[in-house]
């Protein structure tokens, strides 16, 4: 059976081979980095993480790129607030959401691109965009797209010209020919900050959201690649401005799949910032092991919308517990997966089926049952080397048997560096929480001239 995947461009499972043979390009729209990761980046970036970890499985070779917007209203507005610059406010959340990200066993991208690395490839863009007459200079100083001017608009959210309104993120200002033309560049305003404008032919400005990902993914990965990849709520109007600007410049399509992974809920509601229900990763790694966390999202498909709740957290621990406990009563024998095997054929079955990550799980307990029942070294094995297509049951069995509900040294000095950032920013009230929320859980920190120390009392 060969590998079938979900496209939102077509609504359907299709069967899916590179344009380059053996090699897969992908694309997937990062984090706009002004703050701490929740546990919705999390499912998205997970999401990516077995799909590429899948792909390499199945012997191609995956060039994975995942941008970062650097430059963004919110950056500005952050930085501001901080009295810091915006490059130092970036690379310190980025240092954050790689630590974070990493104690979950998310691999990094081929590339990381950010955004303000690329502005002159943004620049040249627009340049086509408006030879072409589909990008127009308006009055206070913005270059905008005209999207009635390209024919296919539309055609990701499968919605007609006169259905689509401007999304949540395109503010429509006064200039604009059509409430559904968004901008390209921005004009600098006078309160903002030396480092967030850029000179240009339109003056001085800074790229629109949109105009950011067409430049880098193709930049990066050439005019047509093979998946182009982020969160549901990206498909409008993120993702169809980017094909409009990309394919309205060059002429090709700009990605062959279109992959959209489902939302985190928390009370059948989409978490998010901008509604202030949402819990950092950080937050959650200060209640549960990175793997746990980890299996929680993993075992869901990842189209499908996900609950959060503490109920399903523990009900992962045990249940990743189960796998753990055959691994400990028998020793994994060194073995290469044989895809032969009745259940390496299952779980590759599911796997190819647009990454069933539910049905391989499924297997992954029947197999455990097996070892169980077998005793077998070779079978432990290839529970182990399935259980590495999706990045766990890598951990020592009886440690994680034995580390119960409580936090791991990982988890504790993801916190640690959490709280070390809040000093830095002067949440003083942040820090101290995380030295309670420690505390109630046994870990002492010591801070001192060399750094903060922890140990762990009874």
């Amino acid at each position: 059976m060969s590998l079938r995947i979900y496209n939102t461009l077509t609504r359907s499972v299709e069967d899916f081979s590179p344009l380059v043979p053996g090699h897969v390009r992908m694309y997937v729209c990062g984090m706009t980095i002004y703050d701490l990761c929740h546990i919705g980046h999390a499912r998205m970036m997970m999401a990516f993480d077995v799909l590429q970890r899948w792909l390499r499985a199945s012997g191609y070779q995956v060039t994975y790129v995942r941008n970062i917007t650097d430059i963004d209203d919110r950056i500005i507005k952050r930085a501001v607030e901080r009295g810091i610059t915006i490059r130092a406010l970036t690379d310190e959340m980025i240092a954050a959401m790689n630590q974070d990200v990493g104690a979950l066993g998310i691999e990094p991208p081929t590339l990381e691109p950010r955004a303000t690395e690329y502005v002159p490839q943004m620049l040249s863009l627009i340049a086509t965009l408006e030879q072409k007459g589909l990008a127009y200079r308006s009055g206070n100083g913005d270059v905008n797209y005209a999207v009635r001017k390209f024919p296919g608009y539309g055609k990701l959210s499968g919605k007609s010209l006169d259905e689509l309104r401007a999304g949540e993120r395109v503010a429509v200002l006064d200039g604009k020919d059509d409430p559904l033309d968004f901008v390209l560049w921005k004009s600098a305003k006078p309160t903002e900050p030396d480092d967030a404008k850029w000179a240009s032919d339109y003056g001085s400005g800074r790229p629109g959201w949109h105009i950011e990902c067409s430049a880098m993914s193709c930049q990066t990965l050439g005019e047509t690649f093979d998946i182009h990849g982020g969160g549901a709520d990206l498909q409008f109007p993120h993702h169809e401005n980017e094909i409009a600007q990309s394919e309205g410049a060059n002429g090709k399509p700009l990605a062959k799949f279109w992959v959209h992974n489902g939302f985190v809920r928390l009370d059948n509601e989409k978490m998010s910032k901008s509604l202030g229900n949402f819990f950092t990763i950080r937050e959650v790694l200060a209640k549960y092991d990175p793997e746990t966390v980890r299996f929680f999202i993993v075992r869901a498909h990842y189209r499908s919308a996900l609950n959060y709740s503490d109920a399903h957290l523990d009900d992962a621990r045990n249940s990743l517990k189960r796998l753990y406990t055959a691994l400990d009563l028998v020793k994994p024998a060194p073995v290469t997966v044989d895809w032969a095997n009745p259940f390496a054929a299952r779980f590759k079955a599911a796997m190819d089926e647009d990454f069933g990550t539910p049905e391989a799980v499924a297997v992954l307990f029947e197999l455990a049952g097996e070892v169980n029942r077998s005793a077998s070294a070779e079978l432990a094995g290839l529970l182990k080397n399935l259980g590495a297509a999706l990045g766990l049951l890598q951990g020592d069995p009886a440690a994680f048997l034995q580390a119960g509900a409580g936090l791991d040294a990982t988890a504790i000095e993801t916190l640690i560096a959490s709280r070390a950032q809040a000093k830095a920013a002067k949440n003083f009230a942040e820090a101290d929480r995380i030295r309670q929320d420690l505390l109630k859980q046994g870990v002492v920190l010591k801070d001192a001239a060399g750094g903060t120390t922890w140990e762990v009392r009874s």
